[in-house]
């Protein structure tokens, strides 16, 4: 009786059973999530209206499942906070700086920047310390030298110590990418709008559901500026508030020029034109030289994979009947 065929141990047949049955879980799910596509705006348009209304009446209302988990976050983050002031490690300008970074991810929680400041401090202890415990008094990798060992646990505590603001650092780049890409076309429309007689909060609105589904990140910061321009005192503050969320100099040149337009009375569809040109510009600009790298990137893969297939296949013949006919020759 022949034995069954094994891979690395493993019965085949089990494990091709295995992984056809993950194939196809996964192309359920994909198919179920391309099937159940829905608009990424509609509830972040609606949580920002609902915010706007209760702030014009002067209220904070919600439901009581809304009002307890806010209760129950708001109390988590006062226990962290009251814990790092008796360390006296809370500063107001870490505090700052982390609600600054949590607004350009898109994470509008401020009571986060104390949980990101408490994740500093507890990462480093909690898995530094089980490096150490493993590494030196565990003994989990005898056969490493203690330069290893050491260099292990020193990147264990300084990776666990930058984990947060990697984390964030990531978050804000992917966000800013998105709003860069779709904010020529923003201003395009508000140009429209301005044109057509609309408000700028009103305008803003419109870029906002008008965009909201090609580019959610700039439509739900257009929406989220319209409110702030519908109930601010200071229309100037709204404006300074979008800058302040976003890390693109591209839009802080916007709100400069929003600003200004507010102050001086110029013509606002003129400005936003000209901006957007430019930003068309620079976008093409750095289109192009992506493109212009590319022959360099592929130096190495040309050279490593494609070369050598490209010999085989030419010389490979010549190399076989120059072999052939020196077999024969001796023959």
């Amino acid at each position: 009786m022949e034995e069954p065929t094994t891979i690395m141990g493993i019965d085949a047949i089990w494990l091709a059973t295995v992984l056809a049955a993950i194939a196809t879980f996964s192309m359920l799910v994909a198919i179920y999530s391309a099937a159940t596509v829905r608009d990424p705006m509609g509830k972040r348009v609606k949580a920002l209206n609902e915010r706007r209304e209760q702030l014009k009446a002067g209220i904070v209302a919600s439901t009581s499942k809304r009002r307890a988990k806010i209760v129950h976050q708001n109390d988590t983050t006062d226990r962290i906070r009251n814990f790092l002031k008796s360390l006296k490690v809370l500063q107001d300008d870490q505090v700052k700086v982390a609600q600054v970074k949590l607004a350009q991810a898109g994470i509008r929680s401020k009571d986060l920047a104390v949980v990101v400041i408490f994740s500093r401090m507890v990462l480093p202890i909690v898995i530094g310390g089980t490096m150490i415990v493993g590494v030196y008094f565990l003994d989990w990798f005898p056969d490493w030298t203690p330069i290893k060992k050491y260099g292990l646990v020193a990147a264990s505590l300084i990776g666990s110590y930058k984990a947060p603001d990697i984390f964030l650092k990531n978050k804000i780049q992917k966000r800013s990418d998105a709003i860069r890409k779709g904010l020529p076309d923003a201003l395009d429309l508000l140009v429209i709008c301005a044109e057509a007689g609309l408000t700028v909060d009103a305008a803003f609105h419109r870029v906002a559901r008008e965009l909201g589904r090609a580019y959610p990140e700039l439509g739900e910061e257009f929406a989220l500026t319209g409110i702030e321009l519908s109930f601010l005192n200071e229309r100037r503050q709204a404006f300074e508030n979008l800058a302040s969320r976003v890390d693109l100099d591209a839009v802080r040149g916007v709100v400069t020029t929003m600003i200004q337009t507010e102050k001086y009375g110029t013509p606002l569809a003129s400005a936003l034109r000209v901006l957007s040109a430019e930003f068309r510009n620079e976008r093409m600009m750095r289109a192009e030289e992506k493109a212009a790298r590319l022959p360099a990137i592929m130096t190495v893969p040309l050279i490593v994979f494609i070369l050598p297939v490209l010999f085989v296949v030419i010389l490979g013949p010549a190399a076989c009947s120059i072999s052939d006919t020196f077999v024969n020759g001796k023959a």
